[in-house]
């Protein structure tokens, strides 16, 4: 096809503008669903059993609360509160004491001497070891279960708006991190002419400026992300003093002066590097500037394996170094893929050998990712039922799906760039003819200003340039290669976004270790609303009718009674008294009375019933239809 040929298809500048429109709404999209339908960060550590045991009942007062967890955690002053049913704190304020023997996390506080009876809430709130906060509360009674006053709030730690400000920082670092190591990568090892690129030097500085803007958005917020959640916290220089000195401030800040030295090495690269024609110098430079820009990508990456999941649990000193790994190949193929789909619809340059060269820095990158992937997924995961029934777990599989679609995309890919070639800039009449397009203004140069000369010679060269790129973008191999490649980015968006959210889910080896040791009684235990329907005869005249009675939420800790007494006629039926009283018999537990209050017409409730621990009980109801005239009716149920 000549240079002067019409060109059949789509414009050559509307596809790139479309493709890049299209890559952005897939982003938003993707990233919108995945915060809208996530909650705070899910614990990395697990409270594993307490003493007392959530819903338990005692006969005496302890001498202190102990919680156990499923890993390391940062405590601090108030992280363990012990409050009496009035809500006035019962323990002793002091901060709480390390317990931990061999492998066994566990922490207390000392309370009061000469505790009244009632019902206790312990609320606890701490900073797990691969620094995301946990919290949570559970109940215990002393003597017998009471009403308690203490109102707790709903939101989980780490959550609410400045949850949700610091998780699409943490999305932007990881995306910031992607473009800056592996556009880099790119210029450096596939495509050395890309350093005097435009396109290729924006890509690159806009990954810098992503990262270093979300790092610094989550050093101010992680105060109050781990603590008050108000984002006036954000500069309590108390509080951010207080985060320099924990394991994740310290990786943040060490972030913050590497991305320094990686503003040196971008300066480098597209000016110096760029600049450089002799050959052995810029052999030279390149060495260089490979070394200490794979020391700075190594060190950033180091910055996640010291203080996210890298870091804690086994085989730390041989996963924090695979983390680091993995991430650096993560990098560089998808930063790489990122730096490709660019440079085919930015730049008309780009040639097939450049091409073929990533290929083959993907095929490297993805027998890493295998490698390394591998290694996590048994460290995190650890058996067959945490990979089928964890969230990390059914994460992890979504992620290997997704790797496996990019991948057959990519074999797509390989096809195309196995038949790309380099298309001349326009047949040789087409030469002729642009270059004497292009001699033409010269032979008139001598009577124009040397401004309009410069502005001539500025067009001539955006006239070549388009030239170029219609005559490549008409290529039939080359507009192949674009299509896969594009589709190969959506995927990779779609599969980072996945990563990123590994990232803030408990591993399914840490979830399983923290079901199965936690006791019945050391978390609400799982179960749903209790209905029970009891037909019941006093006796009397109008006496008899029906009980319908529901539990709500029908598990150990506080829950709500509802009952309901209906005549002979179905219709509601009013008696001037109603008692109920559960039993655990396998326990010895009860019983324990219950008396509701009339809230309408056959209708009583009553809130704050506590059931200690979990069993089949046995629901006593004691109905009275007139001054004579009563009966006790009982029914079992399983609670928990």
């Amino acid at each position: 096809m000549s240079a002067t040929a019409p060109y059949a298809g789509p414009s050559p500048i509307r596809r790139p503008v479309a493709a890049a429109a299209l890559l952005a709404a897939l982003v938003s999209l993707v990233f919108g669903l995945l915060l809208a339908g996530a909650g705070p960060a899910s614990a990395h550590a697990a409270l594993t059993g307490s003493d007392p045991q959530d819903g338990a009942v005692v006969d005496t007062a302890p001498k202190e609360v102990t919680l156990s967890f499923s890993e390391a955690i940062a405590v601090g002053d108030d992280s363990i509160r012990v409050l009496d049913p009035s809500g006035k704190r019962a323990d002793t304020e002091a901060e709480p004491r390390d317990l931990s023997e061999g492998g066994t996390v566990r922490y207390g506080v000392a309370l009061h001497s000469g505790l009244p009876d009632g019902t206790y809430t312990v609320a606890w709130q701490a900073i797990s070891a691969d620094s995301h906060p946990i919290s949570g509360a559970f109940t215990f009674s002393i003597g017998a279960p009471s009403e308690t006053t203490v109102a707790l709030s709903s939101q989980e730690a780490g959550g609410g708006p400045v949850g949700v400000v610091y998780d699409i920082a943490r999305y932007a670092a990881y995306g910031g991190f992607v473009l800056l190591v592996g556009g880099s990568a790119f210029v450096l090892i596939c495509w050395r002419g890309g350093a005097s690129a435009l396109p290729m030097q924006r890509l690159v500085v806009r990954g810098w400026l992503t990262l270093t803007a979300a790092t610094l958005v989550m050093l101010l917020l992680r105060n109050p992300y781990t603590g008050s959640g108000k984002f006036a916290d954000a500069f309590d220089l108390a509080g951010l003093q207080s985060v320099l000195d924990t394991k994740p401030g310290a990786a943040l800040v060490s972030r913050l002066l590497l991305l320094g030295a990686a503003a040196l090495f971008i300066a480098v690269l597209f000016g110096t590097y760029a600049r450089r024609e002799d050959e052995q110098e810029r052999k030279d430079l390149t060495f260089g500037l490979a070394v200490g820009g794979g020391v700075v990508a190594a060190g950033i990456a180091a910055t996640w394996a010291m203080s996210e999941h890298a870091s804690t649990g086994i085989q730390a000193s041989i996963a924090m170094p695979v983390d680091v790994a993995h991430l650096l190949a993560v990098a560089a193929w998808l930063g790489g893929l990122a730096s490709l789909l660019v440079a085919l619809y930015r730049t008309p340059d780009i040639g097939s050998a450049a091409v073929r060269r990533f290929s083959a820095v993907a095929f490297s990158s993805v027998v890493v990712l295998a490698a390394t992937g591998i290694y996590q997924s048994w460290r995190q995961v650890g058996s067959w039922s945490a990979l089928t029934g964890t969230r990390y777990g059914q994460l992890l599989i979504i992620k290997v799906a997704l790797i496996a679609v990019l991948l057959a995309v990519a074999w797509f890919s390989r096809r195309w760039t196995g038949r790309l070639t380099d298309t001349a800039v326009a047949p040789s009449g087409g030469k002729k003819k642009a270059a004497e397009e292009s001699t033409a203004p010269d032979e008139a140069s001598d009577d124009v200003a040397p401004e309009r000369a410069a502005q001539l010679a500025r067009q001539r060269a955006v006239l070549t340039a388009t030239k170029k790129k219609r005559i490549r973008d008409a290529d039939p191999e080359r507009s192949g290669l674009r299509r896969s490649v594009l589709a190969e980015a959506a995927v990779a968006v779609v599969l980072l976004a996945v990563t990123t959210m590994l990232t803030s889910t408990e591993p399914g080896r840490t979830e399983e270790e923290a079901a199965g040791g936690a006791t019945a009684a050391s978390a609400p235990a799982a179960g749903g609303p209790v209905n029970l329907s009891m037909p019941f005869d006093t006796g009397g005249q109008n006496g008899k009718g029906t009980v319908r009675i529901d539990l709500d939420p029908g598990r150990t800790g506080s829950n709500d009674l509802h009952v309901w007494i209906d005549g002979s006629d179905g219709e509601p039926m009013d008696v001037p008294e109603l008692k109920l009283a559960l039993t655990l018999e396998s326990k010895d537990i009860g019983p324990l009375p219950v008396v509701p209050n009339r809230l309408a017409e056959g209708h009583w409730t009553a809130s704050g019933v506590q059931i200690p621990m979990a069993g089949d009980w046995k629901i006593d109801v004691t109905v009275r239809t007139s001054d004579i005239d009563q009966v006790t009716i009982d029914k079992n149920a399983k609670i928990g």
